[in-house]
């Protein structure tokens, strides 16, 4: 993580140097993120430094264009209490298996990787087009692992999807359990989990520990910590 975040500060100085002003939109560390500038570690510098409002303005974008269909949700209150979160149905032409509750944050980033890597690499890698994604949920007022003496979970304030599932146009549903331990797909879902990372804060899947033999945890703690 200190390496990643020691390459984001060269390339900033080294913009810098040579006149940032002309460097291409998406190249510029300074100039605001864009549901157009292609992955790379400048867009993922630039989502996870987005402020609540410029978030709410690219979501509202991404809304228009379809590739994510969100529905505000009044703030609440409680243990775990719920602010500024939106409820997605569903991410263009994939649909979900039901709705999910969703920070700004999370929402952006789900529909943007959804977008511009779990569709390219269905089409790719497995020759059919994503149309579902299967999930375990996203908000769940506990600590992590459910221990009395450990802090709260991403999932206590919407901040974390767990993935369970892909299911494939031809017909096919790939379940991370199964699919994890079968050559034929386990390079796709390994590439899935492996882009995430310029995406989310954190994916965790079937070999950072049994908890997530099921599932792919794609949450906003961190800053693109995969192993």
């Amino acid at each position: 993580m200190r390496g990643k975040g020691l390459i984001i500060c060269l390339i900033m100085i080294g913009a810098a140097a040579v006149g940032y002003r002309w460097l291409p939109s998406y190249y510029n560390p300074f100039v605001p993120l864009s549901l157009d500038d292609p992955p790379g570690k400048i867009s993922q510098f630039k989502l996870r430094r987005l402020t609540p409002e410029q978030c709410g303005t690219l979501l509202g974008q991404a809304n228009d264009r379809r590739l994510i269909r969100t529905q505000p949700v009044a703030d609440s209150g409680g243990d775990c209490p719920l602010v500024d979160v939106v409820r997605v149905r569903d991410f263009g032409p994939v649909s979900l298996s039901s709705s999910f509750l969703a920070s700004c944050p999370l929402a952006l980033s789900a529909a943007l990787w959804v977008n511009q890597q779990a569709q390219p690499l269905s089409r790719q890698m497995m020759g059919s087009r994503l149309t579902r994604i299967e999930h375990f949920g996203s908000f769940a007022c506990r600590n992590i692992y459910h221990r009395a003496d450990a802090r709260r979970s991403e999932h206590a304030s919407a901040q974390a999807l767990d993935i369970s599932a892909f299911q494939l146009a031809d017909g096919r549903k790939v379940s991370v359990l199964r699919g994890w331990k079968n050559p034929q797909t386990q390079p796709w879902l390994k590439a899935l989990l492996a882009t995430s990372c310029g995406y989310f804060g954190n994916g965790l899947g079937p070999e950072y520990n049994a908890a997530h033999a099921n599932h792919f945890h794609l949450g906003m703690r961190g800053y693109g910590y995969c192993p």
